[in-house]
């Protein structure tokens, strides 16, 4: 798999938060759906979630990024990544 610079192209990573989630929740996800109140996403899945951010995007989240705020919707995660992205560039 080809890594997309996320800086360069947040439908690419919106895309691929979409279809990570389909995947595996089973269920169809909107970008702006709250992932929580759905009830399609535990806490412990935010945490598998965070690893997957970590991993795919070469970003580090820790101290206040760590909100379930910042895992909400799909909206909310490419923000994060989008903004972990720039500060980790260079």
């Amino acid at each position: 798999m080809t890594t997309v610079n996320p800086a360069a192209d947040p439908k690419a990573v919106e895309a691929q938060l979409l279809a990570f989630l389909t995947e595996r929740i089973k269920a169809p996800v909107e970008p702006a759906d709250d992932l929580f109140r759905a009830g399609l996403v535990s806490s412990m899945f935010a945490m598998q979630l965070v690893v997957h951010l970590e991993d795919t995007y070469d970003i580090e989240i820790v101290g206040p990024e760590l909100t379930l705020d910042h895992f909400r919707s799909v909206e909310a995660m490419t923000a994060l990544v989008l903004r972990l992205s720039g500060k980790n560039d260079g």
